[in-house]
């Protein structure tokens, strides 16, 4: 049952949330309640008053009139055991009673001595029983005073119980003074209030309810279209250009539905020009890749016979042919990229997933940037679990992904160590590869993805890159399923974390490595673990397996 009545809040919360139509409507509802109500309060509350006023006006003549006329008939007596005096009494009670044109309506008249217990007899007509149930001991007291006083009391002097009016007047005589009372019944009177009420509440609810229903209307005139507008909306962000609203009128809504229509087309016009514009780039791109393969052929037979008969030449000319032959390895590998990209740009790229242990991999990427890292100073570290990590990867690809980050990690290490981990738990497996250089500053972790993007385009290369590495790593990343990212603070260095699924095809929610290394606040040169691959100065280019040997683990601490 609470589940129930959770499902119900929540689904009414959440219409609420949604539906301007139904918020509209009911805040129309609830102040229309509140202020019709106000107003049916008010209404009835004056009904009732007119009611009672005109009740006590009409009784409190007849008061005046009866108690006159009570005290000339016993006036005529000096005391109230006289003879006769019942009679008088009894007759002018009669006469008042008899006299009354609405007898029928229940009016009580009572005569009676407050001072004179046991000689005056209390008379009423018609005759009822007790006048204790209606009259209250202060207003008896109050009228006995001298004074004329009223009172509206609930009780039962016949067969059901009566809301009454009582007004009680005193009545001189030469003895001293009797008191005069009138009992007019209310029932009337609050039939009349009752009928009101319920008219009046009747024609609230009505009015309401007419509200709401105004409500509603007007809303559905503006939230319709609105609603379409939104439909047609989301079709177009799907790629359905060719959906317009329909025009109706020539009011506000048919002027936002023309504008929007409008915008429409212009945007499906400029979409389709872009798209054209891109189709015919990446026409252009892969175009001009292909045909530059054969004179790039040409031209590299020419500049391989050169380059090795350059130690005939003289040494100016030998250095051009190294200057060529350089500058041609790097042509190749543009060219290289190029077409790769284009692939992944006409979505042609695919994905030769198969079981892989990835050690071996990162062992081979290590291995052969060993004698780069040589050269400008690097020792690479390696921390790769002990037995096999196998994951259904494309091996040529992440190896390609590996090598562009271990290869920018020597470029900017600055001559410190560069160290590569490799991690796995039962959905995912990472690879993070740590520098230890000039860092990156804020906003720059994600622009190092874009193509031909530098953060020093003033800074030389040491390995000749295109410019295209880490955007290729990008697209290999996500044609796999998984993510590429980077961390990076001026002064700590910087670090890549590439993240793929297990098994393929599967979505990655967490990685088994941290993209902010845990010595990201502290300086350079802090205690280390040990157990660590080394590949640097020292150690020839080649690999040594198991612990590095403590003469390089102090060369790689200094």
């Amino acid at each position: 049952m609470r589940g129930r009545g959770a499902r119900l809040v929540a689904g009414l919360h959440q219409t609420w949330r949604r539906s301007l139509q139904v918020r509209v409507v009911t805040i129309t509802l609830l102040a229309s309640s509140l202020l019709v109500g106000g107003f049916a309060y008010l209404i009835a509350d004056k009904i009732t008053s007119i009611l009672l006023e005109s009740a006590e006006q009409d009784v409190r003549g007849r008061l005046d009139g009866g108690a006159a006329y009570a005290a000339k008939q016993l006036g005529l007596y000096n005391q109230p055991n006289e003879a006769q005096f019942q009679e008088t009494v009894d007759g002018t009670v009669s006469y008042l009673g008899g006299g009354d044109p609405q007898q029928t309506t229940g009016v009580v008249i009572a005569l009676t001595g407050h001072g004179y217990p046991g000689i005056i007899q209390t008379r009423t007509s018609p005759a009822v029983g007790d006048l204790g149930a209606v009259l209250s001991p202060e207003l008896r007291q109050t009228v006995a005073g001298g004074a004329v006083a009223s009172q509206i009391s609930t009780g039962r002097l016949g067969e059901e119980r009566t809301k009454y009016l009582v007004y009680g007047s005193p009545v001189p005589t030469k003895f001293g003074q009797v008191e005069l009372y009138y009992l007019v019944p209310l029932t009337k009177q609050d039939e009349t209030a009752a009928e009101a009420r319920a008219t009046v509440v009747a024609t609230g609810a009505a009015l309401v309810l007419l509200l709401g229903l105004l409500a509603a209307l007007v809303t559905r005139l503006v939230v319709t279209p609105v609603r379409v507008a939104a439909r047609t909306a989301q079709r177009l962000s799907a790629g359905l250009l060719d959906q317009r609203m329909a025009v109706n009128g020539e009011d506000d809504l048919a002027l936002l539905a023309a504008s929007f229509n409008q915008m429409a087309t212009n945007l499906q016009r400029q979409i389709l020009r872009l798209e054209e514009m891109s189709r015919l780039q990446r026409r252009f791109t892969s175009d001009v890749s292909h045909e530059l393969r054969t004179p790039l052929t040409t031209v590299r037979m020419a500049a391989d016979l050169i380059f090795a008969e350059r130690d005939e030449f003289d040494p100016a000319v030998a250095r051009s042919a190294e200057l060529l032959q350089a500058e041609l390895d790097r042509f190749e590998e543009l060219l290289t990229d190029l077409l790769e990209i284009s692939r992944f740009d006409a979505g042609f790229a695919a994905l030769d997933a198969e079981p892989t242990d990835l050690v071996p991999v990162v062992h081979r990427v290590a291995g052969r940037l060993a004698s780069l890292a040589e050269r400008v100073g690097v020792t690479i570290e390696l921390d790769v679990p002990g037995g096999p990590v196998i994951a259904e990867v494309d091996p040529r690809r992440v190896e390609r992904v590996l090598r562009n980050l271990v290869g920018n990690a020597v470029e900017h290490g600055e001559g410190r160590p560069v160290r590569i981990t490799l991690g796995i738990d039962e959905t995912a497996v990472a690879v993070t590869v740590r520098d230890h250089g000039v860092g990156l500053k804020p906003g720059e972790e994600k622009l190092v993805f874009n193509r031909f993007w530098r953060a020093d385009p003033s800074r030389a290369r040491q390995t000749g890159g295109t410019g295209l590495g880490l955007s290729i790593s990008l697209e290999d990343a996500r044609l796999h399923g998984g993510w590429l990212e980077a961390w990076g603070a001026p002064g700590q260095g910087a670090q890549f974390r590439l993240t793929l699924p297990v098994r393929a095809g599967d979505r990655l929610t967490t990685s088994p490595l941290r993209l902010v290394p845990a010595d990201a606040a502290l300086p350079f040169g802090g205690p280390r673990a040990g157990g660590l691959l080394a590949i640097g100065p020292g150690s020839s280019g080649a690999l040594t397996v198991g612990p590095a040997p403590a003469a390089e683990r102090a060369e790689v601490r200094k």
